[in-house]
């Protein structure tokens, strides 16, 4: 104020000897002067304020990242026990895969890497998939199917093509009926001649 003021000190002074009219013109005038400065003053606090409290709550919504973790465990679930649910359901499809196995007409093997085991019998339309695997479990496989006398057949072509396209308890796909449907006319031919003799 100090600063609007100073500067009509001269007027000021003439309010003093001025009639009633020219001393309310004046004042009018320094009023709305005045007004104006202090209206610029709080548009410009207003402003700086609204500044400070919008960077302020913006910081607040800013999460940590041990905040983010945890939100993403609520949301998505925990990661460990997730995996840990994803374990068991392996290892429960793989004890329902070799409870299988002894069902199975023949097992289609890669001599170590890949095995499938599938069924046929008459009157289905295709063999059914009842087991696969890799490694570790298609030597499984062989084991349990070599324990049940179901025959264990190395055509690692064929194991490897039908481990990529067919999956548990479906039907072989059709472009590799002829390749299984040898394996099985080959097996029961074998069958047969043990029976006769």
């Amino acid at each position: 104020m100090v600063a609007l003021l100073w500067p009509q000190r001269g007027r000021l002074d003439t309010l003093v000897s001025t009639d009633i009219l020219g001393t309310l013109m004046i004042s009018k005038a320094l009023a709305l002067q005045m007004l104006g400065a202090v209206v610029a003053i709080l548009a410009f606090v207003a402003a700086a304020d609204y500044l400070f409290q919008y960077r302020q709550w913006y910081e607040r919504q800013k999460m940590s990242v041990r905040e983010l973790k945890e939100e993403y465990k609520q949301s998505e679930g925990d990661p460990m026990i997730k995996g840990k649910i994803r374990q068991i359901r392996m290892a429960r499809m793989r004890r329902r895969m070799m409870a299988q196995v002894p069902k199975a007409s023949v097992v289609i093997m890669n001599p170590t890497h890949f095995a499938v085991a599938l069924q046929y019998e008459r009157g289905m339309n295709a063999p059914i998939c009842l087991a696969k695997g890799v490694d570790a479990t298609a030597l499984k496989i062989r084991e349990v199917a070599q324990a049940n006398d179901v025959p264990v057949v190395e055509n690692p072509p064929l194991a490897r093509a039908l481990y990529a396209v067919v999956e548990v308890d479906e039907e072989i796909p059709a472009e590799h009926y002829k390749a299984v449907a040898e394996v099985i006319g080959y097996i029961m031919k074998l069958k047969r001649a043990v029976t006769r003799n």
